[in-house]
């Protein structure tokens, strides 16, 4: 058992999460009982969740994407009430890191997107690594962008849609960013890679990719950001001796 606010303490600290200018709160968004012995971890705060939270009588819920985002309405009222009024009949604390989660240099989302498809890490291209959230990095061996979207099927569990670059038959020099991120494709571009790894894709960002002549894989905001919350679970449950469980609540998108 630990107390509610040593887990808050704790990962604020590991995360270095007052350093980023995010478009939410990070770290605690609803208090709950202060003493901590089950965490749930899962990537959005919805119902769902909730429910399997509240059936396995957890104490904290750990997210990537929770509640309380820049310029939503401020009315606690509907889907938000309902949610909130969940984890507040049961007691149960909401813990939630957003960019610090992505950036972090060992158990953050882009982190763990690299040790899963075997990318040798070189940097980042906005900033230091553990700040910057747009990865640089190399394959072990050259390979053909077909080749590479079976990769991240075989590794994600979700095929990816590929839009190829022209011109471009192999793929050596990677960047990478979880979640909505296509907009970075410039970014990538401009940084020498040969592939772009995300998560959503616009209409923009077909045209993008074929005229700047950078592939672009699309393996899914969800896909992508399921590793960094379970891999802080899992660093929760070393440290605090808690018992940690991850629900994956399907997401196609």
């Amino acid at each position: 058992m630990i107390l509610r606010n040593d887990v808050v303490r704790a990962c604020d600290s590991l995360l270095g999460a007052p350093a980023f200018k995010d478009y939410t709160v990070n770290g605690l968004q609803v208090a709950g009982r202060e003493e901590v012995r089950r965490v749930m971890s899962g990537v959005t705060a919805c119902q769902a969740l909730l429910d399997e939270a509240v059936a396995w009588e957890a104490d904290m819920l750990l997210v990537h994407h929770g509640y309380f985002w820049k310029n939503e309405p401020v009315p606690i009222t509907g889907i938000k009430q309902r949610r909130i009024r969940t984890l507040l009949l049961n007691d149960i604390n909401l813990l939630a890191y957003h960019l610090p989660l992505d950036a972090h240099a060992e158990i953050g989302n882009n982190a763990e997107l690299a040790r899963r498809l075997g990318l040798q890490v070189e940097g980042c291209a906005d900033g230091e690594l553990g700040q910057g959230l747009v990865w640089l990095g190399s394959l072990a061996e050259p390979m053909a962008p077909a080749a590479l979207a079976c990769l991240i099927d075989e590794r994600l569990q979700r095929p990816p849609l590929l839009i190829e670059a022209p011109r471009k038959a192999t793929i050596q020099r990677v960047a990478w960013c979880t979640g909505g991120a296509q907009d970075y494709i410039t970014q990538a571009w401009e940084a020498g890679a040969d592939a772009f790894i995300s998560g959503e894709i616009s209409e923009r960002t077909t045209h993008l990719a074929r005229e700047l002549g950078i592939h672009y894989f699309a393996a899914g905001h969800h896909a992508t950001e399921r590793y960094g919350v379970q891999a802080l679970g899992g660093w929760l449950e070393r440290e605090f001796g808690v018992e940690h469980r991850f629900v994956d609540i399907d997401n196609p998108a």
